[in-house]
């Protein structure tokens, strides 16, 4: 593959089930091209079918400078117009796969995530990040608007003022401001972040697979409803999760004081 790798590792407990981790490996700031964002979503609606895979990580290479420092800038500079237009569909595709997935999805971030690098880690649904991270919605410096999902995920996860800050000014936020503001949901040593996500997908792995699906399903699609709404939403996850193996499974594992081997379906 074009600049990343997929690694499965095996979970604890289970012949089949996997975490799969999507390392970007394009040096030195893994910037996503053309060609890198065609492969990323195509793997990532193969993840998407793929029952065996439980949870997903996404990584930046530990001697890359970079979780990813956003689209490549030097291709772009090569484009005419029309060419970019005709990217643009790439571009959308790839977050849009991302956000696709299924399982839940952890992104361990070092260095720099900035424009599309930070976008991508805001398109997953947990944060690991350690001391050298920088993140920055830059777009705004070179012309652009956030084109993958930045101006929506960042209101979404930050609110209206803090989002329109990062979004308008197009500064760099350091590790301190970015765990103050809930840009990230773990802080870790330097050197940290892709183990510490590794670790947080193992937990994740040990649960349910049902029931995971169905809750994550159920707080993607609550956002931006009215509670009555999302409250549906959430029924409607619990009434999965409830009539499935997973849930009797679960039920009796408990009972018999063992843990749970779960079917899965």
């Amino acid at each position: 593959m074009d600049g990343f790798g997929v690694t499965r590792h095996p979970v604890a407990g289970s012949d089949a089930a996997v975490i799969a981790e999507i390392m970007l490996d394009r040096p030195p700031v893994n910037a996503l091209s053309s060609a890198l964002a065609r492969e990323l979503a195509a793997t990532c609606a193969d993840l998407a079918d793929d029952a065996s895979a439980r949870v997903v990580v996404v990584s930046g290479a530990p001697a890359s400078k970079a979780f990813s420092a956003g689209a490549d800038l030097k291709e772009r500079a090569a484009m005419t117009d029309a060419e970019i237009m005709r990217q643009r569909p790439v571009i959308r595709a790839v977050f849009g796969a991302v956000l696709a997935l299924p399982q839940p999805v952890v992104a361990a971030v070092h260095g720099f995530a900035l424009g599309g690098g930070c976008e991508l880690a805001l398109s997953c649904d947990m944060i690991v990040a350690d001391e050298t991270a920088v993140f920055g919605l830059t777009e705004v410096t070179v012309g652009l608007v956030p084109g993958g999902g930045g101006t929506q995920l960042m209101l979404r996860r930050l609110g209206a003022g803090r989002a329109m800050d990062l979004v308008l000014t197009g500064r760099h936020v350091r590790i301190d401001e970015a765990e103050r503001i809930g840009l990230v949901d773990r802080r870790v040593a330097a050197g940290q972040a892709r183990q510490t996500a590794l670790d947080v997908a193992a937990t994740i792995a040990a649960n349910s697979p049902v029931a995971v699906r169905a809750a994550k399903r159920a707080m993607r699609n609550g956002w931006g409803v009215g509670l009555p709404a999302g409250l549906d939403i959430e029924d409607a996850a619990w009434r999965t999760a409830a009539a499935s193996a997973d849930r009797r499974e679960g039920i009796a594992a408990f009972a018999e004081k063992r843990p749970p081997v779960w079917p899965g379906e």
